[in-house]
């Protein structure tokens, strides 16, 4: 597999030139698109509950606290959910594709992977300039970020190629996910603090293994201490596992895919 990857490299690399491109056609604002939309989300949320939130975010000092806490949230949200939600279609939308040209498979699911990561990091140069503006400087910790985005892609890819074969053969998986999508949001301390949360339920959202990436995005973004290296161990052992298991079952389903497609 890695082999074909490889061989295909020029395709690969093409097919993310082209995403971008399609993403920017006819459109004067460009590449802006991708960071407006969450951008306007984050500002709707930190404009409802940020009187009610700010007061409670101990150990950062600025006027925007609640602002900047879920800027740092979404920052690995956002990752997650893009490589989950487009990996999850990108064997249907390219049907035709599949079935009229001959390469890896398995490049679909990496070319969303790219992009989604791209994507990611032009966010990150944003949040920055907004976080400059608002007065607060990140720590020399935001440097284990790359290592986030790495566990966090690898978890979201696992997922996503899985979830993209199911979805080829049962339609229904692309209904299920977005409602399954909105509960982990609301599961998961991005828009608010897990401490303000009862015990019982701080240990129920404690299974969702986003919990822990969120909180260790906002370790090294907003609070400038290192990432909890025996969670991040967890992670990445769940990010391989998911990974394996995808491609398993890419690899067993393959040969029929193209046929229901």
């Amino acid at each position: 597999m890695l082999n074909a990857i490889w061989n295909y490299r020029y395709f690969i690399v093409t097919s993310v030139q082209a995403d971008f491109r399609n993403r920017v056609a006819r459109s004067r604002l460009g590449l802006l698109w991708l960071v407006i939309a969450p951008l306007a989300q984050i500002v709707t949320y930190a404009f409802v509950l940020s009187s009610v939130m700010s007061q409670r975010l101990p150990g950062i000092d600025n006027t925007f606290a609640y602002a900047i806490y879920l800027m740092a949230g979404f920052q690995g949200w956002l990752l997650f959910v893009e490589i989950i939600s487009r990996s999850m279609n990108v064997f249907i939308e390219s049907g035709n594709v599949l079935k009229k040209i001959a390469f890896p498979r398995i490049a679909l699911p990496l070319v969303v992977v790219i992009t989604s990561v791209i994507n990611n990091l032009i966010f990150f140069v944003v949040l920055l300039a907004v976080f400059t503006l608002a007065g607060f400087q990140m720590g020399w910790n935001v440097l284990w970020l790359p290592v986030l985005i790495a566990v966090n892609a690898a978890f979201a890819a696992g997922l996503g190629v899985t979830l993209g074969v199911l979805n080829v053969f049962i339609r229904d998986v692309g209904q299920i996910v977005p409602i399954i999508i909105q509960f982990l949001f609301w599961m998961t301390p991005i828009v608010y603090v897990k401490d303000i949360l009862p015990p019982a339920f701080q240990s129920i959202i404690k299974a969702n293994p986003l919990f822990w990436m969120v909180e260790n995005y906002h370790r090294v973004m907003v609070y400038n201490t290192m990432p909890d290296l025996k969670v991040l161990g967890v992670l990445g052992f769940l990010a391989l596992v998911f990974l394996a298991l995808g491609f398993t079952l890419f690899r067993k389903a393959s040969p029929e895919m193209v046929d229901v497609l």
